[in-house]
């Protein structure tokens, strides 16, 4: 019975297991996602993160995300931002340069993902990974192959508070502004599953917060994740609430995401339209578990 090293992580919250494919190949992914996100009978986790070599030039290495349900994820920023940290705290050695900024050391790392490459910009101090700052790239408002809203079926919705913004980050959002962000514990599941989503969707339900003076605004954020349902944090999530709340007036182009977990710096760049989300990334534990 072949043993799998692997690394439990969690950004905000967001917790998944870590392997690096280039020494632990997984042969059932799917089998593996399901039996060891188990919070009871596995490890524990929003689903397992599959690290390996890029089998192109133009990127350093590859993130596959297998969420809870067995289903795969095509991108995940919390996931990214643990990749970041992973690779430079136990890569032996760090294969990539490292460059000096203003009180702290720099690197970048190119990730090849489901939904392209993001570009992973590393914040290290005293050889640790403080926060790590990833190119979203630019948020999609319409794509019929993740969102038909035209339907019989409307979408469900709070009455007079509107039917929520679509927002792709890579992977369809749905985000719904509301007075009572806890709606996603009764709301989230069906409308993941909503005719208007033929690929299911990641719900947000989200509220701003009351402003302090002239800062950036803070706005509470509950997440439905597709395949794993209630997650502390979601990067793409809060890239994705960050652009509907900028659309609607209810934010600027920076604004600080509130989730379950922790927050999350999001910027929407005027000067190229990407969407830049800083945060932490945290080990939780190392462990090794029998090959499904």
């Amino acid at each position: 019975m072949r043993k799998i090293k692997f690394t439990k992580m969690h950004g905000c919250g967001n917790d998944y297991i870590y392997v690096d494919t280039t020494q632990y190949p997984i042969a059932d992914p799917v089998t593996a996602a399901i039996q060891w996100s188990d919070r009871h009978k596995g490890i524990g986790s929003d689903g397992l993160v599959l690290i390996g070599e890029s089998p192109i030039p133009e990127a350093d290495f590859t993130m596959r995300i297998f969420n809870a349900d067995g289903s795969e994820a095509m991108m995940c920023g919390n996931a990214s931002r643990c990749i970041g940290k992973y690779l430079y705290e136990k890569a032996n050695p760090w294969p990539l340069p490292v460059r000096e900024a203003d009180g702290y050391l720099e690197a970048e790392i190119r990730l090849l993902t489901l939904s392209g490459i993001k570009r992973l910009h590393l914040h290290i101090v005293n050889e640790s990974v403080e926060s790590v700052t990833v190119d979203m790239g630019k948020p999609v408002l319409e794509d019929d192959k993740l969102f038909t809203p035209n339907l019989s079926t409307p979408l469900p919705h709070r009455e007079g508070q509107g039917v929520g913004l679509f927002v792709s980050m890579g992977n369809p959002h749905y985000v719904i502004f509301t007075d009572d962000v806890d709606q996603v514990e009764t709301k989230g599941r069906a409308l993941e599953v909503h005719p208007a989503f033929p690929q299911r969707c990641n719900i947000e339900f989200a509220s701003p917060l009351p402003s302090e003076g002239q800062g950036e605004a803070s706005i509470r954020t509950r997440v439905w994740e597709r395949g794993s349902g209630i997650t502390q944090a979601c990067g793409t999530g809060a890239c994705a609430t960050a652009v509907a709340a900028a659309l609607t007036g209810k934010a600027g182009r920076t604004s600080q995401i509130v989730m379950d977990g922790g927050t999350l710096s999001i910027e929407w760049r005027e000067s190229d339209n990407h969407v830049y989300m800083t945060g932490p990334a945290a080990f939780a534990f190392d462990g090794e578990i029998t090959a499904p």
